[in-house]
């Protein structure tokens, strides 16, 4: 491992302050090679492993005076009594740091932590990479439309595999194994299908009926679907917000995909980038920028809320967020070139906010960043 993962320093750090720190976040995204690689004074086990969950299952406490303190527990939703077993042990000890629980099902592994586990544990999510752990390790390419279309996961970089390639084989094998596990889904064909349509709505409202239409299956299973996606860590919804700012307020979220890279391929742009004429070609930017400010709010634990704001005459605000009732605002813009034009959304919403604006952010394709009074003019490499 010749990266650093942007979390390690606070992750150590919480080792001090929790007797059990959980990992999650998507599959393939550097969460077992950074407990193996940067914790090495801990012991590792993987439950994937059906030895050791054959040991477990048969004899829990003979499992755990084996491997009492100190130990990594990896896709440790396979055996959810363990659950249990860890809260007697770390209530009758009271040691910080005795145990990391690792699994990539977000589900299961928060069900279990929720029912066994609550206020004893430290939640951290790793996504694939941000763009600061890209530019330590040099892979960080001059072009955002190749950053784009590449796409962010470590095994991209590592082993150096052609994005189609990859993204063809994490459907097939990972996600659609994480989906029958969550929700026996039959009819494969159609739930690919249901991706790629979702693909085709990123930075987008989301129409639960629409997106049902067009599929070809019911309400009720779109909104299934899109939930399987969410906790596999595909997607996540934008939420928009609502403060009194008008009464006829834009309700439905807004779909993002984690990875642009996935998102790419379902786009059917294979080992390509799209060019600036395609019709998803600002979505796909929009969706980096967001995707990676969401990935930066996890890896440095800054506990932001994100929005969006829209109301019903199409006035936008792609991104905000509140600290201590000061609102942080953000556009991002698909362009290299700066025009007034560009603004007009923050001054619209700066001048029916009743809150106060602290920041006002644009986010473009650029490279040459530049922070006045009025606004903070952010080039691609630069989100934050």
């Amino acid at each position: 491992m010749d990266y650093q993962r942007t979390a390690i320093p606070l992750f150590v750090s919480y080792l001090k302050k929790y007797p059990i720190l959980a990992l999650t976040g998507p599959r393939q995204s550097g969460k077992t090679t950074f407990l193996k690689f940067q914790l090495t004074d801990y012991r590792y086990v993987n439950f994937e492993n059906p030895d050791n969950r054959s040991f477990f299952q048969k004899d829990p406490k003979g499992f755990l005076e084996l491997y009492n303190t100190k130990v990594i527990f990896d896709e440790a939703q396979h055996v959810p009594l363990l659950f249990s077993y860890l809260q007697d042990i770390v209530d009758n000890n009271k040691i910080m740091g005795q145990f990391i629980i690792s699994g990539s099902q977000n589900f299961h592994l928060m069900e279990s932590i929720s029912q066994s586990l609550a206020g004893r544990v430290g939640i951290f999510r790793m996504y694939p990479f941000d763009f600061a752990e890209m530019k330590n390790a040099n892979w960080l390419t001059e072009n955002y439309a190749s950053a784009m279309s590449r796409g962010f996961y470590p095994a991209l970089f590592d082993r150096n595999i052609p994005s189609s390639k990859y993204f063809k084989d994490y459907i097939d094998t990972y996600l659609m194994r994480d989906v029958n596990q969550l929700k026996n889904i039959q009819d494969a064909r159609s739930f690919k299908t249901f991706l790629r349509l979702c693909a085709t709505r990123a930075g987008q409202l989301l129409n639960y009926n629409d997106l049902a239409r067009d599929a070809g299956i019911s309400h009720t299973t779109a909104r299934s679907w899109i939930s399987v996606l969410e906790t596999s860590y595909i997607v996540f919804l934008l939420p928009p917000y609502f403060k009194n700012y008008s009464k006829r307020l834009i309700k439905s979220p807004k779909l993002y995909f984690y990875d642009t890279g996935l998102l790419c391929y379902l786009l059917n742009f294979k080992d390509e980038p799209p060019t600036i004429t395609n019709s998803y070609y600002g979505s796909i930017f929009e969706n980096m920028v967001i995707s990676e400010l969401i990935k930066q709010n996890e890896h440095k634990q800054l506990g932001r809320e994100y929005f969006f704001w829209r109301d019903s005459k199409g006035h936008e605000i792609d991104l905000l967020y509140d600290v201590n009732n000061q609102l942080h605002i953000g556009e991002v813009k698909a362009t290299k070139t700066i025009s007034n034009k560009l603004f007009e959304g923050l001054d619209k919403f700066s001048a029916i906010s009743t809150d106060e604006i602290k920041s006002k952010s644009l986010y473009y394709a650029g490279d040459i960043n530049q922070v006045g009074d009025k606004y903070k003019i952010l080039g691609w490499k630069s989100i934050e």
